[in-house]
């Protein structure tokens, strides 16, 4: 069996995308329309650093998710068994099963991002060296109860979010402990997928009420629940997963238990199969 996932925000890079978007003339311009700007140069010369900018960043990898998977399916002219996307990357999964067509994925990331991108204050952070249980440990020991665990990336890669001051004290403490190999700081403005996404979720749930959701042709695994979309709760779902942890090694290791399963990332960089990998050396199936 075969399972394509689709990468999130980190993966962007200038120069992503060269030259689909002459594969996909039509679609580009559908996305030039729609975004106001050129997708192409904005992916391709990436001018004023944009693509660091989640406003930006979210569309551009839908754009190049999509295309990526366009082109994959004219190469191979074959459906995988399931699909899974991090965090935005899900848009892609839900799109390769049918539950909206190019435009409207499009329009719902736009309007993600662009919500996301006025959240200000916040701050999130990769802990690489502790389990899920031990991060948990360390906040609720050093009275860092505003900090959420935002992804459950691999076993030992967990990234957790909240306000920055509260991620800036976070850091001495890990890195003080001997297990953590690392405390990365990430580039972002918000606390994402954390509570202090609520009103986020809020609007984003009432703008995806203006727009009809198909019936999945592909079992989509959900961030949120580590287990496939139900049908009748995909716009539940998809504003659930604004302030939910992103639970990708349960995701992964549940497709691992369907069977031999082979994973391939479809968009920019190897990201998601660097941790896919690290997920199969240290996890065991559930």
């Amino acid at each position: 069996m075969v399972t394509y996932v689709f990468p999130g925000q980190g993966s962007q890079h200038k120069g992503m995308g060269g030259t689909l978007f002459d594969d996909f003339k039509d679609l580009t311009a559908q996305a030039d329309d729609l975004l106001g700007y050129s997708i192409k140069r904005l992916c391709i010369e990436n001018p004023y650093a944009y693509l660091s900018q989640t406003q930006f960043t979210q569309p551009a990898l839908f754009v190049i998710n999509a295309f990526s998977y366009l082109k994959k399916l004219q190469q191979t002219d074959k459906k995988p068994d399931f699909v899974a996307g991090h965090s935005v990357g899900e848009y892609n999964a839900l799109f390769a099963a049918g539950a909206f067509d190019f435009e409207t994925g499009l329009k719902l990331v736009v309007k993600r991002g662009e919500l996301m991108s006025l959240v200000t204050g916040g701050g999130m952070a990769a802990v690489i060296g502790l389990n899920e249980m031990q991060v948990i440990q360390v906040l609720a020991e050093n009275n860092l109860n505003a900090i959420d665990v935002a992804n459950y990336n691999a076993p030992t890669q967990i990234v957790i979010s909240g306000y920055r001051e509260d991620i800036e004290k976070a850091r001495p403490i890990f890195e003080a402990i001997n297990a953590v190999r690392a405390f990365r700081i990430l580039d972002v403005s918000g606390a994402f997928h954390s509570r202090y996404m609520r009103e986020v979720k809020q609007e984003f749930e009432r703008f995806l009420q203006a727009f009809n959701l198909y019936p999945l042709s592909l079992p989509v695994i959900s961030n949120v629940y580590a287990r496939p979309y139900e049908q009748g709760r995909l716009k539940r779902t998809l504003a659930e997963q604004i302030t939910s942890s992103v639970k990708w090694t349960e995701s992964i290791r549940f497709l691992m238990q369907e069977g031999e399963m082979v994973f391939e990332e479809i968009g920019p960089g190897t990201i998601l199969t660097g941790l896919i990998q690290k997920i199969k050396r240290e996890a065991v199936k559930i």
